[in-house]
């Protein structure tokens, strides 16, 4: 299912459609959000690289990490990014978000501290995290700057809505999105949100910005005021439900769910087991069963229905829906019945119909059904 996500992200977005978004939402019961975004960034620049997506460049707007993160985690990925800079860009909101250290730059604190913004020349710092209007137009302008212009896309990942959220209402930061979704160079977006920071409504502005919306749920789940016991806490903080929604194009809403697994390696995705293995156990005893014996399925094969020709060698009486077998032994036989052939000599048919009266019309083109209100 992770890898539905990633496909979906890697085949972008279509002529003249919105570009696919991804919402990857967590709690604090379940915080594994920043495992799920990194491992979509790995896969997603991996396809870039090797010239399997449809974008050609990626942008990550680093709110909640530094550059050097970033830069590592594809290092440790196996990801050359010293060969690659010209296809990645890290805008960086970390640093200085609000340009206080640029108003003290001649401080010698703020120089050994600006160092590790400039770690790498893919990175930029971005010091007007309020203005989402120059956010917008710098993520663009790097964008633009990685595929050199024309029709070429890129992606952007945004590593915290959290943050963009405390610097701006949400009216701002849905209108950014959508700006950014409905750029014709834009092939995907996702960005990553823990929603137990934010009241409802704003978890559901950005699930409906989304086409793809990632949740992250625990494994153990506890009732209301139980208190949760060390052991179903060091269960949780490894392992937990993955669950994916995916909107279709024609409105349809598909459901996927995984189990996830945060190991010193990395991050690991399972299937879960089928729910009707799980409540066999509860499913109520009933006084018969649905299953056919051997002695009983022979019983029904060998039953003769009313509609099939027995043959035997004798002539085949076709009952006209008025008359009785019996009766028409007496009576005289219709020529057509006569003729009709047995099955020893069957080289054609023909079908014999009886009316069930003289006012019934013949057969047309009109259908006798047409005055039912089906």
């Amino acid at each position: 299912m992770a890898e539905s996500i990633c496909r979906a992200l890697r085949d972008g977005a279509l002529e003249g459609e919105l570009a696919p978004a991804l919402t990857i939402k967590d709690s604090v019961a379940s915080p594994f959000a920043l495992q799920v975004f990194s491992h979509v960034i790995s896969q997603l620049f991996s396809s870039i690289l090797a010239g399997k997506s449809q974008s050609r460049g990626l942008v990550v707007v680093s709110f909640s990490r530094s550059p050097s993160f970033y830069l590592d985690l594809l290092k440790n990925k196996g990801i050359d990014v010293a060969s690659s800079n010209k296809q990645i860009q890290i805008l960086d909101c970390y640093s200085d978000p609000l340009g206080w250290k640029d108003q003290l730059a001649g401080s010698r604190d703020f120089t050994a501290l600006s160092n590790e913004a400039l770690v790498s020349s893919t990175a930029i710092v971005f010091r007007e995290v309020k203005h989402m209007d120059k956010l917008y137009n710098s993520i663009i302008e790097l964008g633009k700057g990685l595929v050199r212009g024309g029709k070429i896309r890129f992606s952007i990942a945004i590593d915290s809505v959290d943050e963009m959220l405390r610097h701006a209402p949400v009216s701002s930061v849905a209108r950014l999105l959508s700006n950014l979704r409905s750029h014709d160079q834009i092939s995907s977006l996702f960005w990553l949100l823990h929603s137990d920071l934010h009241e409802a409504r704003v978890s559901a502005v950005l699930e409906y910005l989304s086409s793809i919306v990632a949740s992250l749920e625990p494994s153990h789940q506890l009732a209301n005021g139980q208190r949760g016991d060390l052991e179903n806490f060091k269960h949780n903080s490894k392992k937990g439900k993955f669950h994916v929604r995916f909107k279709k194009r024609n409105g349809r809403v598909r459901v996927m769910s995984e189990e996830v697994q945060i190991e010193q390696s990395g991050i690991n995705f399972t299937s879960l087991p089928p729910e009707g293995a799980i409540n066999q156990g509860l499913v109520p005893k009933v006084q018969f069963s649905l299953q056919l014996s051997e002695k009983e399925r022979i019983d029904k094969a060998n039953v003769v229905l009313p509609f099939e020709h027995q043959g035997n060698g004798k002539p085949i009486q076709i009952y006209d829906g008025r008359r009785s077998l019996v009766d028409s032994k007496h009576e005289r036989p219709v020529a057509a019945v006569e003729n009709v052939q047995t099955n020893e000599n069957c080289g054609s048919g023909e079908i014999i119909y009886y009316r069930d009266s003289d006012d019934e019309m013949p057969d047309s083109d009109e259908d006798p059904d047409d005055d039912l209100d089906i």
